[in-house]
């Protein structure tokens, strides 16, 4: 039996599927990482709001700034 020569386009298709599921594979890490950096974020900026408040209260304690 002679060997049936592959088709050109199946083989393209296959490329192109293998790097589609690797580009899905990377979007999936991708978007895990962003979430844990906007957890960071988010918690940086709750430490930022209490440290402005420790801050503010510090110079009101010297009078360092007028009273509210």
């Amino acid at each position: 039996m002679v060997d049936q020569p592959e088709n050109i386009v199946l083989v393209y298709l296959g490329r192109i599927d293998e790097k589609v599921d690797r580009l899905a594979d990377d979007m999936r890490e991708l978007r895990a990482r962003v979430g844990a950096v906007e957890q960071g974020v988010a918690q940086l900026g709750g430490r930022v709001d209490r440290l402005t408040d420790r801050i503010e209260r510090v110079e009101r304690r010297l009078e360092l700034s007028p009273a509210q």
